[in-house]
Parts: C-alpha cells; sequence; structure tokens
C-alpha cells in the first residue's frame, strides 16, 4: 500500500540506541587503553575513527596517519579491527535483549528496535528510552544516545542529535519537519548506498533533506533511479525499512574459573580438558565446526591475554587444549611455574563452518588426513612453532618471499603476498633461492669489479663472473642486465637498504640474480 507520490504509506515507529565513537571504546577496552588517551584507529593508511581527546588537538576521520601523528604528536594509533568491533558490540546487544526482546543490530555501535513494544511495557517512548539508557550506562558505555522518531532514518538522526539530553523524541508526523534542515551528508554517513550520490546532489544545488523532500518522487527517480527513489523517501519521513528483530545467537562459548588460581601450565591444561570437551561438544550438537579460536586468559590480577589460534581443518578438543597449553606455556615446559596465577579460561569460536562440509568420506580423508594427523600430533609434543610450512608471502627479494608459518596459522602482516610490492621481481621467479647470500665477482674484461655510479649506470659493461667470488674462477658472460635499483626504508637509517639488481647469464647457459650492495656483488638466486 502506498500514499501520495507513490512513498509507502506505513512507517514502523522506531527506537535507535546509538554509541558514539564505539570502534574507539570497542579498541580501549580490548587493549586495557585509558579513556582520556589521544587514540586514533587506522584502516589503509587513514584514520577510521579517532577518540575525543584526539579531535581536541585536530585528528580528524579521513586523515593520512602522517598528517594525525603531525598534529597530535603523542596520538596512539592502532589497526582497525572490523572483528573486534561487532564482537564487543555483541554483550552491548545480549544485554538490550534481556529487558526488551527484538533488537536489530544495524552496525556496531548502533541498533534499532520497534517502539510500540517497549513504550506499552514501559508507560510511554520517553520512559523506554530512560530504562535503555540505565541499561546501557550499567554497562559501562560512556555516552549512549536514544533517538526516537518515523522510521529508522529518522530515529537515527534524532539519535545523533541529542546533544546534553542524550534522548530525542520526534512526535509522530513530525519527522520530515525535523530532517529538513538537515544535511545531505546525513544520507551518506548512515545509507552505505547513498554515499555516492551525496556529492552528486549537492553539486546539483540540493544541501538539505528538505531540498530533497521538495522534488518530484518521480523526478527523483528518472533522473537518479532507485537510488534517487530511496533518498527522497529517507528524506521526506516516509521511511518504511521494517525492523526485523535478530535471532539471538547461540551460546558456543565455554568459560571456567578457577578457585583458588592455579599456578602452573599442567595444572590449568588438566583442568580445561573438560571444558575443552564441552566447548566441541556443543558445536557438534549446533551443526558446527569452529576453525578460528580465540582463548582468553585472565590472571588473578586482572590482566586479561587473548589470541586467535587457527587450524587447518577443525578444532577437535585435544587441539583445544593444546592451544591453551601453547598460549600458557610460550617457550617454557609443560611443568613450568606462570608468572602469575590464572584465574579463568575462555573458549570462543570466531570462526565456524558447517559441520557437513567436514565430514569425512566413505573411505576416509586419504592422504591428507594422515598428514594432518601427524603433523599435529608432533606439533602436541613440541610446541606450536616447532612444526613450520612453507608459504609465499610478500617482500620484494626471493629469500623475503620464503615465509615459514606454524602449522595451522595464516601468514600476516609482512607475509601477505596480496599486498603491493612495488620494485619486486617479476616473474619467473628462480628455481634456487640462495638463504644467505653468496659472495660473488662481477668483473670487467680488464678484471676491475664493475660499480654503479650515483646515476644509476655501470662503470663498465660486464665481461667476467665468478660463482665463487675468486678471480681465478672467472668465466665469460653471455648477457647481462640491469641494473634496477631497490631503496627501502630510506627514512629509517638502522633500516634502510640500497642495492640493484642483475641478471646474467654465464659461459654455462647458467642465469643468475644479483645484487650490488655497497661495493659487495652477491648472488640472491640461480634460474636453474
Amino acid at each position: 500500500m502506498t500514499g501520495s507520490g507513490g512513498h509507502p504509506s506505513a512507517v514502523t515507529r522506531a527506537i535507535v540506541l546509538w554509541c558514539p565513537d564505539w570502534p574507539v571504546i570497542a579498541a580501549q577496552q580490548s587493549l586495557a587503553l585509558a579513556a582520556d588517551l589521544p587514540l586514533a584507529l587506522v584502516e589503509k593508511g587513514m584514520v577510521f575513527a579517532c577518540s575525543s581527546a584526539a579531535r581536541a588537538d585536530g585528528v580528524k576521520r579521513g586523515l593520512r596517519m602522517r598528517e594525525a601523528q603531525a598534529r597530535c604528536p603523542q596520538l596512539e594509533v592502532v589497526p582497525y579491527d572490523p572483528v573486534l568491533d561487532a564482537r564487543a558490540f555483541e554483550p552491548v546487544l545480549a544485554a538490550i535483549e534481556e529487558i526488551t526482546p527484538g533488537v536489530q543490530p544495524v552496525r556496531p555501535g548502533t541498533c534499532v528496535l520497534r517502539a510500540r513494544g517497549p513504550a506499552r511495557y514501559y508507560g510511554g517512548e520517553e520512559e523506554a528510552a530512560a530504562e535503555l539508557l540505565r541499561c546501557l550506562e550499567a554497562l559501562g558505555l560512556p555516552d549512549p544516545r536514544v533517538g526516537i522518531a518515523d522510521g529508522p532514518f529518522a530515529a537515527e538522526q534524532a539519535a545523533r542529535s541529542t546533544g546534553l539530553a542524550r534522548v530525542r523524541v520526534i512526535p509522530s508526523g513530525g519527522s520530515a519537519a525535523f530532517l529538513a534542515p538537515l544535511s545531505v551528508a546525513q544520507l551518506g554517513l548512515t545509507q552505505p548506498g547513498l554515499a555516492e550520490l551525496t556529492p552528486l546532489l549537492r553539486r546539483l544545488g540540493l544541501h538539505t533533506l528538505g531540498d530533497i523532500a521538495a522534488l518530484s518522487l518521480i523526478d527523483m527517480r528518472e533522473r537518479f533511479g532507485e537510488r534517487g527513489e530511496h533518498a527522497h523517501t529517507l528524506a521526506s519521513g516516509l521511511d518504511g525499512t521494517a525492523v526485523v528483530p535478530r535471532t539471538p545467537p547461540k551460546q558456543l562459548d565455554r568459560a571456567i574459573e578457577f578457585e583458588p588460581p592455579l599456578d602452573r601450565v599442567d595444572q590449568v591444561t588438566f583442568a580445561v580438558r573438560g571444558t575443552a570437551e564441552q566447548f566441541v561438544a556443543g558445536l557438534t550438537k549446533a551443526g558446527l565446526v569452529c576453525t578460528s579460536l580465540r582463548v582468553e586468559v585472565t590472571d588473578e590480577s586482572g590482566r586479561v591475554s587473548e589470541r586467535t589460534w587457527l587450524h587447518p581443518r577443525l578444532f577437535s578438543a585435544p587441539d583445544v587444549v593444546d592451544r591453551v597449553r601453547w598460549q600458557l606455556q610460550g617457550a617454557g615446559a609443560i611443568d613450568s611455574g606462570l608468572s602469575s596465577p590464572i584465574s579463568r579460561v575462555v573458549l570462543e569460536p570466531e570462526a565456524v563452518d558447517d559441520i557437513g562440509h567436514h565430514e569425512d568420506g566413505l573411505w576416509g580423508g586419504g592422504a591428507d588426513e594422515r598428514i594432518h594427523h601427524g603433523l599435529t600430533r608432533v606439533q602436541s609434543m613440541l610446541g606450536h612453532d616447532a612444526v613450520v610450512t612453507a608459504t609465499i608471502g610478500g617482500g620484494r627479494a626471493p629469500a623475503e618471499r620464503q615465509v615459514l608459518v606454524p602449522w595451522g596459522d595464516r601468514p600476516v602482516g609482512l607475509a601477505r603476498a596480496d599486498r603491493p610490492w612495488p620494485g619486486s621481481l617479476p616473474a619467473p621467479a628462480p628455481s634456487t633461492v640462495f638463504e644467505v647470500p653468496r659472495p660473488v665477482a662481477v668483473l670487467t674484461e680488464e678484471g676491475a669489479t664493475v660499480e654503479v655510479t650515483e646515476r644509476g649506470d655501470v662503470t663498465a659493461p660486464i665481461a667476467r663472473f665468478s660463482p665463487t667470488g675468486k678471480a681465478a674462477d672467472a668465466r665469460p658472460v653471455d648477457s647481462w642486465a640491469g641494473p634496477w635499483p631497490v631503496r627501502e626504508r630510506w627514512w629509517d637509517a638502522s633500516l634502510s637498504r640500497a642495492m640493484h639488481r642483475f641478471q646474467l647469464v654465464d659461459a654455462d647457459g647458467t642465469a643468475w640474480l644479483l645484487a650490488l650492495a655497497g661495493s659487495g656483488w652477491f648472488a640472491e638466486a640461480r634460474y636453474d
């Protein structure tokens, strides 16, 4: 059913709860950072979110990291973690569901409810908002906001404009008048699908939501398609988006507390076995398997240590016990003492998969399964880092691309091959890479060492080459190419590296990858 202009006539009265700076709050809670610390969360070299202390020094979203640090030298920079963002918001949603059902998460830090149920139960919309605020404040959230209006979009704008009152209720039928003076930037801020449309609307002279609402819906649809129609609907205060309550997730995590706290690795490992079996049994009952496990360990002083463990297949109960032991043990022995007694261990599945995708075939899993069980057994006896597997990582030198990671882990950081590596060696890759570059001699026809000038030119053509570094073993050169300069970390004198690469084919037909660093020649690899 539609109303005038083709807009939907049924608009849901909605309550939106908004936690300002939620990514910052989640990071502060996870890393135990002070609330007044200037903090910036960085994604792809840009500031994704920042704390109020950082904003006071001029830091804002969208700044490059270097510029943000120039404005606030004491700025604490932390990579933005969307998984942590969502995980930290889960207890907030669970707490809201305890006092009123029907919560729909919009994004981490924002959720929406139908207003009718809570308003009837608590005796009015303002009373329901006050109860929700008390719930969020009990969780330690510093400045939660509540907005109530016709439709989730208007309710969220009300929550974002509460000011010191922290609650704003827009009367029924008054959403259009409330939205009219707001900037069109609010469309892109809260509606990712309209982010690309808002700059165009501004260039056309439409600066407020009221300007959009004053236009014809038909004109907006013909000019901008479905996005234009959606923008007009929101600006008119006729947001008919349904509030769809989420299905609360099953409690798959398990925790065990020790009273008194245990101060030996073997004691904690033995005590956690039963909890690990319950953890795996609960996943199996839900038809799931765990492929990524987060282990959280709390000592008696309240300090929390957490780590995410990966598995090449799926976690069994012994695998879970092994990960707890490795996290506690570090480089010590199984019967070694701990620096501080352990009071609590939490097992949480960070990534799960359908159990049907991991069922063994009729005749078992074959060689891969035997390899997995064998490597896991050795890893269990010798430690997490004792069994490693080779993978191709990122880097400019061939030796840098050989990355050894513990069995079951994925390469992270500089080991990631999907990052851009300007100056890296193009294909085909050499077949033999020397773990330690070998000293060689690259000579002119007269027997002098070939060097590279500051302008990047060789001092003389390469005529002879010695793979042993001795002039007596030098052999003629058929062809060569280069130099290709490589300079890394030029801004850090302690880590800076500069070299020139060459490719060379000697008289025996063997191809070499050479590097000139300073005045010394080295063979990095050989093309067999």
